[in-house]
């Protein structure tokens, strides 16, 4: 009885080592069978740019859809839009461009110029987790208070990039910006009926004369191609405003007008003028054709007609929206509609646009 007990015992410890010698077995080829598929993937990593379409280079910004942003040290390039596709891993530097050119679920398809060579460019597909469209970017992470360079009462400071030592600066909310456009305090420009378009003129028809202001479009200067666009009449300053653009550069000024006595280059912004009567105030806001945007505090002296340029900044971390959409509430504070300063609008996708309080010391002036 104990010999049968025994035979028994055998025979199950030896089904119990078969087992675990299949198991075993099993685990060890699944994990050969993983072990080969990594290094089948790890060796699919190893490509080169060679491995990417060959296209032609990026040469004229305006050509190109949207670009691409990125935060991240390093970025994935894929030969296809396919998360399964051989990829690329490639160091970010902030010199390189990434343009876009079209969207998939996943994927932007993107026109990459090796070492910003041109001619030797490729077709590559970025991820979108790790990519931001221009069209998307936000003010979130900017460094609002720097700024490049300043002009305080005709002092320049190229050192400090802080715009702490004149006030603060802080991004509101739409709702905030809404609210304090109700108590705007700045004047309102008015069309005089005596500024007309004859022609191909602005003239001005006061007490029964014609007076040219000045020709509305393609007027030939040293500096290129000239247009005027009439903005309004300040009460105030007793003077017609009108925007002016050059056609050549793209660049854009406001100059005040008296038709009776002529234009004077004494008084100008870069920017839509914003004018507080009650403490002579002339400024403006606008962006800048380099970088950032520019702010500009003047005082008006009305006998002169000439303004004095009090406080000028260059932000670095933001362009402008709409300049007309930026006004006083007070004789310190400031709000303006702006864009992070790599944004861009596409079709079929607008800018996220932003709101900004400029707060200037109580004391500044």
């Amino acid at each position: 009885m104990n010999s049968r007990r025994e035979q028994m015992n055998n025979v199950s410890l030896f089904f119990i080592l078969c087992f675990l010698v299949i198991a075993v077995g099993c685990n060890s080829q699944n994990k050969t069978t993983e072990t080969t598929k990594v290094e089948t993937k790890a060796v699919q990593k190893g490509i080169t740019f060679a491995d990417f379409k060959k296209i032609k280079g990026v040469d004229n910004v305006q050509d190109v859809p949207f670009q691409l942003f990125t935060k991240l040290d390093s970025v994935h390039f894929f030969t296809s839009p396919d998360k399964d596709a051989t990829f690329l891993k490639i160091p970010y530097r902030k010199l390189d461009n990434y343009y876009g050119f079209e969207e998939f679920d996943d994927f932007y398809s993107i026109h990459y110029s090796i070492a910003n060579n041109i001619a030797n460019s490729v077709e590559a597909f970025v991820l979108k987790s790790e990519f931001t469209g221009a069209f998307d970017l936000m003010l979130k992470g900017v460094n609002l208070y720097e700024i490049r360079s300043s002009v305080y009462m005709d002092k320049s400071d190229l050192k400090d990039k802080s715009f702490a030592k004149y006030g603060e600066v802080e991004e509101v909310t739409a709702e905030e910006y809404h609210a304090a456009l109700k108590t705007k305090a700045e004047e309102i420009f008015t069309k005089s009926p005596h500024v007309k378009l004859k022609g191909n003129d602005w003239i001005s028809d006061k007490n029964g004369q014609e007076q040219k202001i000045q020709q509305y479009e393609n007027l030939e200067t040293e500096d290129g191609l000239l247009s005027y666009y009439y903005i309004g009449y300040s009460n105030f300053l007793g003077l017609e405003i009108f925007k002016e653009e050059n056609q050549d550069s793209n660049n854009s000024y406001y100059t005040f007008y008296n038709p009776e006595e002529g234009f004077s280059m004494d008084l100008f912004t870069s920017g839509y003028p914003h004018i507080i009567p009650s403490i002579n105030r002339v400024s403006s806001i606008s962006s800048n054709d380099d970088t950032g945007s520019d702010f500009l505090v003047a005082q008006y002296l009305p006998e002169s007609k000439q303004q004095i340029n009090q406080l000028y900044v260059n932000f670095t971390g933001f362009k402008i929206g709409d300049e007309k959409k930026g006004f006083w509430i007070n004789h310190d504070t400031f709000y303006a509609e702006v864009y992070p300063v790599n944004s861009a609008a596409i079709k079929g996708e607008k800018q996220k646009v932003a709101y900004l309080k400029i707060q200037l010391k109580a004391d500044l002036f």
